[in-house]
């Protein structure tokens, strides 16, 4: 027996009934043969954090544009928090945390660079739109690796692709990582929005910290142990209603005093003109993209496609860079 064949025993004998088994994956796109050691979920995970795609999460926008300090989060630290809240949640209901740390360090591998703020240009430019949650299951599924893509399993994709809230992965592990996104961002956004002094924990209007506490600590606290607690030894995951209507209210504070803040906000519509001037460069010099881009619209891949699929690749820094070297003249004289 091998050490993978021992570990997907373990499962078996450890996890809920309702958890998603490895030894049970619906599998790969392209079948390959198994690891003796990992299982497949396990190994998933290990392909999504050795990928380039995740390495540029760490120089891409959460929500604040080129904050002023060290300790602002950043599309990679935002990646790692949710990862930590599913994990916990998943161990406390013996449910896979394999399959859980995968989805959640792939869930924003497509997001564009500056955030939101780049996503909406090109959402706002692009026939068809551009949704991040469909580009991050476009970069494991054809981006990754030079084209080839990295063949994750169908549990992983599935809850790539459903981790928005107006749709439902189908494994309790990806509706896991689904509420843990929206409860990291909504926690330290806030906590950024402290540190820039846009917000204090006295803000926080009573009725909201009535329900799940006056601090930062508190509230991370009550949304964990609420959806362990109402999900407990049930096949969903949930909150209960009162901490769930207390979390709306929350992020609907947050939209209000933060997310549309003209202080915290100031510069992304300068980000968004930056990532529409892009898409307008490449779309009329299609020779100018890199060789993949260039092969795949060989290979029928439309223009815009392809153009949206280098930008969204893009970090801050690079996207500058790019947007630099296009765009500003330089200075010249004779030798």
């Amino acid at each position: 027996m091998t050490i993978r064949e021992e570990l997907e025993l373990r499962e078996k004998e450890f996890l809920a009934p309702w958890a998603a088994f490895s030894a049970q994956s619906l599998g790969r796109m392209v079948p390959e043969e198994q690891c003796d050691i990992r299982p497949v979920f396990q190994r998933d995970r290990d392909r999504i954090l050795h990928s380039k795609s995740f390495r540029r999460l760490k120089d891409k926008t959460q929500v604040f544009l080129s904050p002023d300090g060290d300790h602002y989060r950043t599309r990679m630290t935002h990646t790692l928090e949710v990862s930590q809240n599913a994990r916990t949640i998943a161990k406390a209901l013996r449910l896979n945390e394999d399959l859980v740390e995968a989805i959640a360090l792939g869930h924003d591998l497509g997001h564009t660079p500056f955030g939101h703020a780049g996503e909406r240009a090109l959402d706002r430019i692009a026939p068809g739109g551009f949704r991040h949650n469909e580009q991050s299951l476009r970069m494991v599924d054809i981006l990754e690796k030079n084209g080839t893509g990295i063949n994750l399993t169908q549990e992983v994709r599935d809850g790539i692709l459903n981790h928005q809230m107006n749709t439902l992965p189908f494994t309790l592990e990806g509706q896991i990582v689904r509420l843990s996104d929206k409860i990291a961002y909504i926690h330290h956004d806030m906590d950024d929005a402290i540190r820039g002094g846009i917000l204090t924990d006295d803000d926080v209007p009573e009725e909201i910290s009535r329900v799940v506490g006056k601090t930062l600590g508190q509230r991370l606290d009550r949304f964990i142990h609420d959806i362990i607690t109402t999900s407990e030894g049930k096949a969903e995951i949930t909150m209960s209603e009162e901490v769930e209507q207390a979390f709306i209210k929350m992020r609907a504070f947050m939209f209000e005093r933060v997310y549309t803040n003209p202080l915290a906000k100031s510069e992304e519509s300068k980000a968004e003109k930056m990532i529409e001037a892009l898409y307008e460069y490449f779309m009329d010099h299609e020779d100018d993209l890199p060789e993949l881009q260039k092969r795949m619209i060989g290979q029928g891949t439309p223009l815009s496609r392809a153009v949206c699929d280098y930008i969204s690749s893009m970090t801050d820094r690079y996207a500058i860079m790019k947007y630099d070297s296009l765009f500003i003249p330089r200075t010249w004289g004779i030798l």
